[in-house]
């Protein structure tokens, strides 16, 4: 075994162990303030992105605005660095979702600084705008988001198969509508009686294709009124998941902290070892 591979694995101990519990932990109180300030961060560099894309403050404060965004790169590269240094796994966590977001998040002001808007790039403001992205950084620290996203999985399954039912109906719908109206009165082909039969059963009727003749129109009213339903159900599933998991969460209140092994977070105070991959745990700190 090689020392490369050795160091892989060492153990999280040390000012390795601090910084992992400050920095992936929130139940301890510098975790906790190091979430809120990263959090500040991150509605700060996006606030400078969207004042920058103003054209009469870029003029005024467009220089500003560069110092601030390089200021903002450099702690955001810093704390990217900092959360390699400190996992178990460096590799398995850029590869993560909020690794990917926290590199992609710096990347683009490094790009821009490589290729110019005058040379390499037609446009490098497409790479500026992808620093919106740091948004999704705050996934990672509020616990709202993960509840959201806890029920939006659970209810994946329940939703595809309501969304499958739907696309069943505006199918069969649409194709009634191309036979009743006909191109004669825009609806040229199946596909397009489709989209139309999407935008009136999702409440949105943008009105550039319309029918004309009395059955299309009773035919119009009933997908109307489907799309109340529509909108509904998916609510209803997605709200009722959020409860469950608000009651679960109840009786067994988990804490934020993760796994070095595979990044799970969600373990109870008195958890010695990871619910997903079963790995120890280090010790909790409240």
């Amino acid at each position: 075994m090689n020392k490369t591979k050795l160091k892989s694995e060492k153990p999280n101990d040390g000012l390795r162990l601090k910084l992992y519990t400050i920095i992936f932990e929130a139940d301890t109180r510098a975790g906790m303030l190091f979430d809120r300030w990263l959090i500040v961060l991150i509605l700060a560099s996006i606030a400078v992105v969207l004042m920058a894309s103003v054209a009469s403050l870029n003029t005024r404060f467009g220089s500003s605005f560069i110092v601030l965004e390089w200021l903002f790169t450099l702690l955001f590269t810093v704390e990217y660095a900092l959360r390699l240094y400190c996992s178990k796994h460096p590799l398995r966590y850029a590869l993560s979702f909020y690794g990917l977001v926290d590199l992609i998040s710096i990347l683009p002001t490094y790009l821009a600084l490589l290729f110019p808007e005058a040379h390499a790039l037609i446009d490098v403001r497409i790479l500026r705008l992808m620093r919106i992205l740091r948004i999704f950084k705050l996934t990672a620290y509020l616990a709202e988001y993960q509840a959201l996203g806890h029920a939006l999985k659970a209810s994946a399954r329940k939703i595809l198969i309501f969304l499958s039912v739907v696309m069943m109906v505006v199918l069969i719908l649409g194709t009634l509508l191309y036979v009743v109206e006909g191109p004669e009165h825009g609806f040229t082909s199946i596909p397009t009686a489709i989209y139309w039969a999407i935008s009136t059963i999702t409440t949105v009727g943008y009105g550039d294709i319309a029918p004309k003749t009395d059955l299309g129109r009773f035919i119009a009213s009933i997908i109307m009124l489907m799309g109340w339903g529509t909108l509904a159900v998916p609510t209803g599933i997605v709200t009722s998941e959020m409860t469950t998991h608000r009651y679960r969460s109840v009786a067994q209140p988990p804490t934020t902290r993760s796994c070095p092994e595979c990044m799970s977070e969600g373990h109870l105070p008195d958890a010695h070892f990871c619910k997903d991959c079963g790995s120890a745990l280090p010790p909790y700190q409240a």
